[in-house]
Order: C-alpha cells, then sequence, then structure tokens
C-alpha cells in the first residue's frame, strides 16, 4: 500500500507540454480510454437491436419497450459502478491499478457476449464490462486531473483533448460492429469490441511502470483493523442484491427504476459521507455544496443526451430514411455521427478555452449551457413529427446540438469534479459527477420507453421544455453557486 501524501501535487510541472501542450501522461490515459470507447460503444451501438431483433434476424426477441429500459438500466448501472471503483482506488489500491483490473474485466465480458449465446451470454458479458467500465472510467478520470495544479489554466482543455480521445473510440466502434452485425451477425460485433479492448489493454500495459508515483498513491487509505469490517458490508450488499434478484422484488420490468432509486441513494449517502468527514476542511465543504446544483444539472442533461442508444437508437432504425445513393446505411453508424463532431470540434473547444483562460465563462454558465442546448435538440425533432420519414440531413443537425451541447458540459464536468473534490475524496468526487450520469443514463431508458410513435408532439415539448427551464435557472443561480466555489471556475 502506498503512502497517504499530505497534499495532492500535479504530476507534471506546468513547463511539461510534451502532448499538445500538456503533460505526457495525457497521451497514454488518452490512448486506453480511446481503445475502452471503442469497446464500449461498438458494443452499445448494437445493443439494444441485439436485443429485440427477433431470433431470425439474429437477435433475442425482447419487448422493444423493455429492451429500451434494460438499456437505460444497464448505462445506468455502468456509471453507477464507478462508486465501487473510486472506493478501491481511493482506499485500496490507488487509481492505476483499479484501472488496469478494470480493463482486464472489460475485456473478458466482451469475450463473454462474443462466445455465449443467449440470455446467459448477455447477463455475463454487460456485468462484467459494466462492473469494469465504472472502475476504469472514473479512475481514468482522476488521474487525467492529477496532472495539472489547481489554478493550471491548460486544466479545462486538457479534458477536452481527453474527450476527444474517448470520442475517436466512440466513432470507430459502431462504424466496426454495425458493419460486423449486418454482415456476419451479432456475435461477430461483440468480437471486434473484443479485440479492440484488448489493444488497448496491451498498448496500456507496456507503458504503465512509466506513471508517475500519484498514479499509485492511495489518498485516504484503509486501515487494516477496519477491512473485515468493509468486507463483511460488501458481502452484505451483495446478498441483499442476490435476494432482491431471486424473490422478483427486482425484475427487468422494474430494474430501471430500481437503479434509479439507486443512483439517488448512493448519491446522497456519498455527500452526506463527505459533509461528515472530519478530513473535509470547511472551504472544501463549501465547494462540495456548489457541487449539488452542478449534480442536478447534469443528471437532467444524461437523461436526454443517453436517449442516443434508447430512443434515436429506434427512432434511427424505424423512421430515419438511411438511404445513400441506393445503399441503406447501418442504423448502428447513426451512433458515430456525434463523435465525428466532437473528433472536429473538440480541439476547437479546447483552444478557446485555452485562448480565453480567466475569461472564460464559469462552469455553472457552461452547465446551463449545455443543458439549454440539449433542450433545444429536442424540441428541434417537432417540425419532424408525423408519419413521414425523416431525412437523415435533419437528424445530422440535430445531432450536432448534441455535441454542442456535450463540450459545453460533459467534459467541463469532469473537470469541475476534479477542481471541487476534498483532498480525501479526490476520485469518489468524480464518482458522485458519474452518479449523475448514472442516474440520467437510467432516465433515458424510462423515458424512451413513454415515446410514442403515433403521438410524438407531447414527448419532444416536455422532454425539451424540462431541460430548458432547469438550463435557466441554472444560469440564475450561477452568481450564487460561484460564491460557493470559493475562486474555482
Amino acid at each position: 500500500m502506498s503512502t497517504p501524501l499530505k497534499t495532492v501535487k500535479p504530476a507534471t510541472t506546468p513547463g511539461d507540454t510534451s502532448f499538445f501542450g500538456h503533460p505526457k501522461m495525457l497521451a497514454s490515459l488518452f490512448s486506453v480510454e480511446m481503445w475502452e470507447r471503442f469497446s464500449f460503444y461498438g458494443m452499445q451501438g448494437i445493443l439494444l437491436y441485439y436485443m429485440y431483433f427477433t431470433a431470425d434476424q439474429g437477435g433475442l426477441g425482447i419487448n422493444k419497450a423493455l429492451a429500451a429500459g434494460l438499456v437505460g438500466a444497464y448505462g445506468g448501472g455502468v456509471y453507477l459502478s464507478t462508486i465501487l471503483g473510486a472506493w478501491l482506488a481511493d482506499r485500496i489500491f490507488g487509481s492505476e491499478r483499479v484501472l488496469f483490473g478494470s480493463a482486464i474485466m472489460i475485456m473478458a465480458g466482451h469475450i463473454a457476449l462474443a462466445l455465449l449465446p443467449g440470455i446467459p451470454g448477455l447477463v455475463a458479458g454487460l456485468v462484467l464490462v459494466g462492473i469494469g467500465s465504472g472502475g476504469l472510467k472514473a479512475n481514468a478520470t482522476a488521474l487525467v486531473g492529477s496532472l495539472y495544479g489547481e489554478k493550471d489554466e491548460r486544466r479545462d482543455a486538457g479534458f477536452s483533448i481527453f474527450y476527444m480521445g474517448i470520442n475517436l473510440g466512440g466513432l470507430i466502434g459502431p462504424l466496426v460492429t454495425g458493419w460486423l452485425q449486418e454482415s456476419n451477425g451479432f456475435h461477430w460485433g461483440f468480437g471486434a469490441a473484443a479485440i479492440g479492448m484488448a489493444i488497448g489493454l496491451a498498448i496500456y500495459a507496456l507503458g504503465r511502470n512509466k506513471l508517475p508515483e500519484e498514479a499509485h498513491r492511495v489518498p485516504n487509505p484503509l486501515p487494516d483493523a477496519q477491512r473485515k469490517r468493509y468486507g463483511l458490508i460488501f458481502l452484505g450488499i451483495a446478498v441483499v442484491i442476490a435476494v432482491l434478484l431471486v424473490s422478483g422484488a427486482v425484475n427487468p420490468g422494474n430494474l430501471a427504476r430500481s437503479i434509479a432509486y439507486a443512483a439517488i441513494a448512493a448519491s446522497v449517502l456519498y455527500f452526506t459521507m463527505i459533509f461528515r468527514s472530519k478530513k473535509v476542511t470547511p472551504l472544501e465543504r463549501k465547494r462540495v455544496t456548489a457541487f449539488i446544483p452542478l449534480y442536478i444539472a447534469s443528471a437532467a442533461f444524461w437523461a436526454l443526451f443517453q436517449q442516443q442508444f434508447t430512443f434515436i437508437a429506434v427512432y434511427s432504425e424505424e423512421k430515419l430514411d438511411r438511404n445513400l445513393f441506393g445503399w441503406e446505411m447501418p442504423a448502428a453508424w447513426v451512433q458515430s455521427i456525434n463523435p465525428v463532431f466532437i473528433i472536429v470540434f473538440a480541439g476547437v473547444m479546447a483552444a478557446l478555452w485555452t485562448k480565453l483562460g480567466p475569461k472564460q465563462p464559469g462552469s455553472p454558465i457552461k452547465f446551463a449551457a449545455g443543458l439549454f442546448i440539449m433542450g433545444l435538440a429536442f424540441l428541434a425533432f417537432i417540425p419532424l413529427a408525423g408519419t413521414g420519414k425523416t431525412p437523415l440531413l435533419a437528424l445530422v443537425g440535430i445531432l450536432f446540438l448534441f455535441t454542442l451541447a456535450e463540450l459545453f458540459l460533459s467534459p467541463i464536468g469532469l473537470s469541475v469534479s476534479t477542481k471541487l473534490a476534498p483532498k480525501a475524496f479526490h476520485t469518489q468526487m468524480v464518482a458522485l459527477f458519474f452518479l449523475s450520469v448514472s442516474l440520467g443514463t437510467t432516465l433515458a431508458g424510462i423515458l424512451a420507453g413513454l415515446y410514442n410513435p403515433a403521438n410524438e408532439l407531447p414527448y419532444f415539448l416536455g422532454v425539451g421544455g424540462t431541460a430548458v427551464v432547469i438550463a435557466v435557472a441554472l444560469a440564475a443561480a450561477s452568481p450564487a453557486i460561484k460564491k460557493l466555489m470559493a475562486g474555482v471556475r
């Protein structure tokens, strides 16, 4: 176990500009996250279709609305599992070792999806990928945050570059798995996801010994005397989950709601634990308080954005005109439109924040702008409501709004969670941000089940309008939030 440090120092100095003006270690984290996202989004691009397509089409024949809810619940579960990955990093192993073990688990999950048929393969694969992805995401983000000092103006730009790597993987993954799914079947697509994760794991393994000591540090080590107690707690939680599943109290029909309740409960417990900790200073408590409205706005944002994998996936397969010069584009390829825009514009946004420096808007205004644009994206579906096919170019325009909204909120959310984090809860504060993503992703599945193709207007107006209202309220509250942030932008 690493020796705890009194302060969290960046792994590099501000003079380290060897990777596009940023610390060299950013390149290693960029690479592993890119390949992990290749496998994750490649799998998720065809997951819903695998669930609700008939057996003749190679699918499992699950009811469409139920399948959408399950995909949302799975996505929520991925981000919910960041709690475990963050806790293990902060209390026992350190971020680097948890990240490496999580990557191995992800690869095993994709192999299970590729080789095991039917429901057993689906369950085994999603559990392994879900838990592994949760462990990798929080710790990769925390390690990126450790590269920069609190006042380093490159931080938001660095996260935008890191985010570009995520979306490079998100672009290529669905293109590969979507093509393989249509040409050879679903299991070939899942196999490609496994190979992608194996490549990322191999690249990371070659360079992990070169990572600085900060990557292996355990911020808040768990005393040996408490390990047995926590082991019994985790065993008790596992038993309770098993009883709920075996008894049918938690079942496929209510799994999405159960995940949502779990995310809310976990968030409340986490905030309470941080506020009550003796290791958190009064200044740090103020900053954690400032994070609460950002958490709420983030959950609302992801409830809309993550419908790319639920509502928009179904919309693309059934209502979108995918004909290109006599050739029908695979529906899964729609999932690559957003990453294309991210790759093009993430660098632009990173350069913008770098150029503006201290003049750039604060995080609350960036959050409000992202949520407002996300609401406009759903309101833009209103002119397309009806029985006709939707032109591909129209959906491309809407997904551009998705991208713009994402660039205002998602990389900024990763960044601000590390800036507002108490020193003793560095990775676990990142997990709180991912808990907001968990809640929003689960809601995305629940909301998609309410979509009615025969009566689209109330859905688009209700979802989009609610997001706009929350965004305006957050913008109005931003001066008070900035005071609580106590100098953090």
